[in-house]
């Protein structure tokens, strides 16, 4: 049987001063210095950790620290060598990137492509006690040397990311800071194996009525003496094995195993996530020696591109359910991904669920994730739509690159088959449409090869030859052929931009793409994530640390423009962040209510974005510390399945559910003081998974004092509110909100009764301690109503705490200057 010894744990870090790459001269005192170093992990962390650089993520630290990615480092550490076999392997699951390994001094591979793994034959280098050595290459002394040798090409930043198969934005982008790193990120193992073992299972699903079909394509190594001999195969799943003969020198078998009364895999919002546990043996004779465990589901998957009277949709269907897909898109949980856990992944990913998200998207700009995160996505019934790790920028068709390519994409197809969750595969982010848009072929470079070859044929060639059970869409967005602009609303995925760099939000409703496979607004970070990560005495909107942590061009510019349109000005910085929070969600919910009442014309919308990888003003709902920005609370809303909003002269009511929706809608036109002015109602019965549009009388609609009424409907238990004026010509003169604070077990309850309308009402339990969390983002109190904010945190806290300032406010104080 294949052994395995574990690599992971100690390792030690040493600056490499041999000439090849220029020393940075902060680099100097390190040289001959040994510092220790954490694998899995990530080089500046482990710095960090030996007091040698500053906190990377902290003020403009990004910058004292350059100098780390511009070194050669070499990553060493010793292994007592297992005895017994045949062959001796070197395992690395992950290698951050460009590095020549050694054992003993002799090497014995070399890599260049942190999205695959590395195997290296090291039987004849080992003896008893072994030392293995990992000489790393600055991303950027390979990256610029192939930018100089394949010639520069347009880009949307001005690192040379795509000269490198690495995370594209450890190099910086709009939301990340520029720390290209180096390490080993993932897995790192020693294995000895004799005769044969199992290099790779491919388990691809089919279902036909009640039964499931396993296809499992089994790859097989050999050791010379096992060349001649007969192997045997055995899949197991369900109660069911079947046997296969591997004929001597054969290195691949193909295994189909049916599954009668299969149980399907359902994704949120349809059922249960059925999973099967399946077992792959591989014997010489009666010895067993090697096996593979896994796990599949079963369910069919299809996307709808057939051309109809709006255009060409893009109807992601599962179990031959359309779906109205609900989604995120996911980046890098870390801009040092190696320090990320299994166990942050999976809060991250439970954290969506319970958002009622049904589908992440893994971003092109970052990495092929764990197998941790899909299998947490296959538990919690999450669907994953896969870019391919391209992302706004041309990159290079020609040698060395592209044969990486091709072998990383082969590879990930392969270790990615076995997810039920995984239902499209996606090409590109945005390369197809800059192209376009950003008229690339003007631009210096832009007669040279910028990656069409790999989204039109190579990527979808390799998928119909391995994953033929999943579809392909060649970028994101993409119309289907040039024929239209990538970006045309009326054809296939969308990503809505202009709204937030040049109009207003409000553009959202004048659209309906057939799917919006991006769009988004900026929010700021939780008060004590900033607060934690800028040093100085007093957080200035306009400081430069504060500066500093807003990445997206122009991004105060934007922000500043966009908030003229709806708040009166602030120089506060308190007031500035509640602002920035406050008008994120009133973006998106304007464009996530406009297109689910677009449903079926507008098959889905995946918010840019669920996470973020360090402390900054982004488009996250969850900031880099795991805390909750009110549009995570939000989304929960806006993602249930069934909503209601009310629209100029109409209720809308949306159900994504699979029953009828017979209830009744209550409307009431009323005073701040809650005094109706007009009431009105009407029984509903509402189709599953369709929207229905109910005109309204003018009665309702039409307010005697726009600054002094408002809307409210209720239909079941889900309520709508529409105001009359925006809100910086809300009127404050009212009796304010009244606070109430009791101790609870496990934390407080915080009371607010509105004896006037209380618009957006906020809690921000980090201030009242760091690990405090709150039940709900924006909520508008009602008159003569109460809400309770229910604040928990891991010791008791102090009912005093909860009356700092800004910890509970509202509209009226994001609005007030006192």
């Amino acid at each position: 049987m294949r052994t395995t010894l574990d690599l992971a744990g100690r390792w030690t870090w040493t600056v490499v001063t041999d000439g090849r790459t220029p020393v940075p001269e902060a680099a100097l005192p390190l040289a001959g210095r040994a510092v220790d170093a954490r694998v899995p992990g990530a080089l500046h962390l482990d710095l960090l950790a030996a007091g040698l650089i500053p906190d990377p993520l902290a003020d403009r630290n990004e910058e004292e620290v350059a100098w780390v990615s511009r070194c050669d480092w070499r990553l060493s550490r010793t292994f007592t060598a297992p005895a017994g076999a045949e062959r001796i392997d070197l395992v690395l699951d992950g290698v951050d990137t460009v590095a020549s390994v050694a054992v003993n001094g002799r090497p014995v591979g070399d890599v260049r492509n942190m999205h695959r793994s590395a195997r290296f034959d090291i039987t004849a280098v080992v003896a008893g006690t072994n030392t293995v050595d990992v000489r790393f290459t600055s991303a950027y002394t390979e990256a610029e040397h192939w930018e100089s040798v394949l010639g520069a090409r347009p880009s949307a930043y001005p690192q040379p990311f795509a000269f490198i198969r690495k995370m594209a934005s450890g190099f910086g982008w709009d939301w990340g800071p520029t720390l290209p790193g180096c390490g080993l990120w993932r897995d790192v193992r020693v294995e000895t194996w004799s005769t044969a073992r199992i290099a790779a299972v491919r388990p691809l699903v089919d279902v036909f009525e009640d039964t499931g079909i396993l296809t499992a394509h089994v790859d097989i190594e050999r050791t010379a003496s096992g060349a001649d001999l007969p192997l045997q195969l055995e899949v197991e799943i369900a109660g069911q094995a079947v046997h296969a003969e591997v004929p001597p020198g054969e290195d691949s078998a193909t295994v189909v195993v049916a599954v009668p009364g299969v149980r399907r895999w359902q994704p949120r919002g349809l059922g249960e996530p059925h999973l099967y546990p399946v077992g792959v043996t591989l014997r010489s004779g009666r010895e067993r020696i090697d096996e593979h465990r896994t796990r599949v589901g079963f369910r069919t998957v299809a996307v709808d591109r057939e051309p109809d009277a709006y255009g060409t949709p893009f109807v992601v269907t599962v179990n031959e359910q359309p779906l109205f897909i609900k989604g995120v898109n996911w980046i890098p949980e870390s801009v040092f991904p190696g320090a990320v856990t299994a166990g942050r992944v999976r809060a991250r990913l439970e954290q969506a669920a319970d958002a009622n998200i049904n589908l992440v998207r893994v971003w092109g700009g970052g990495v092929y994730e764990s197998d941790a995160f899909y299998s947490a996505c296959d538990e919690l019934g999450l669907l994953v739509w896969q870019d391919f790790l391209f992302a706004c920028a041309a990159y290079p068709e020609e040698e060395p690159i592209r044969s990486e390519v091709l072998a990383e994409a082969r590879e990930n197809i392969v270790r990615l088959s076995s997810y039920p969750s995984l239902v499209v595969w996606n090409g590109n982010n945005e390369n197809l449409w800059m192209r376009l848009d950003k008229d690339w072929a003007a631009q210096p470079g832009g007669e040279l090869t910028w990656g069409e070859r790999y989204y039109l044929r190579w990527l979808p060639d390799l998928v119909r030859e391995l994953d033929p059970t999943r579809p392909y869409t060649e970028g994101s967005p993409w119309s289907g052929s040039w024929e239209h602009d990538p970006n045309d609303t009326g054809h296939q995925t969308f990503h809505s931009w202009d709204a937030w760099n040049e109009d207003d939000y409000a553009v959202y409703r004048d659209s309906s793409p057939r799917f919006v496979s991006e769009f988004g607004w900026q929010g700021a970070a939780a008060w004590r994530t900033l607060r934690d990560a800028i040093t100085d005495p007093e957080l200035r909107i306009d400081a430069e640390n504060v500066r500093h942590h807003q990445k997206a061009i122009d991004g105060h510019t934007k922000l500043a423009r966009n908030l003229a349109r709806h708040l009166p000005p602030t120089t506060d910085f308190d007031r500035w962040h509640l602002r920035t929070q406050w008008m994120q969600v009133e973006a998106v919910r304007t464009g996530v209510l406009h297109w689910r009442a677009s449903w079926p014309r507008t098959a889905g919308t995946i918010v840019w974005q669920l996470n973020d990888l360090w402390p900054v003003v982004s488009w996250s709902a969850i900031d880099s510390a795991g805390r909750l920005k009110p549009l995570y609370f939000a989304l929960r809303e806006l993602y249930a399945p069934r909503v209601i909003t009310v629209d100029p002269g109409e209720l809308v009511v949306i159900n994504d559910d699979d029953g009828r929706w017979d209830t009744t809608a209550h409307l009431a036109r009323r005073r701040l003081d809650g005094v109706p002015v007009a009431q009105w109602s009407r029984s509903l019965s509402v189709a599953p998974r369709s929207v229905t549009r109910v005109r309204l009388p003018s009665a309702v609609t039409d307010p005697a004092d726009p600054g002094a009424e408002f809307i409210v409907a209720t239909v079941g238990d889900m309520r709508a509110v529409r105001h009359f004026t925006a809100p910086r010509d809300t009127r404050l003169d009212g009796p304010p909100p009244q606070v109430t604070v009791t101790a609870v077990p496990g934390g407080l309850d915080i009371g607010v009764h509105a004896p006037h309308l209380a618009r957006d009402v906020l809690v921000q339990p980090d201030r009242i301690h760091p690990a405090a969390t709150v039940d709900r983002g924006f909520t508008t109190v009602l008159p003569g109503e109460t809400e309770i904010f229910r604040v928990r945190a891991p010791e008791p806290l102090d009912t005093a705490s909860a009356r700092a300032a800004f910890v509970v406010t509202s509209l009226r104080d994001i609005i007030e200057p006192d």
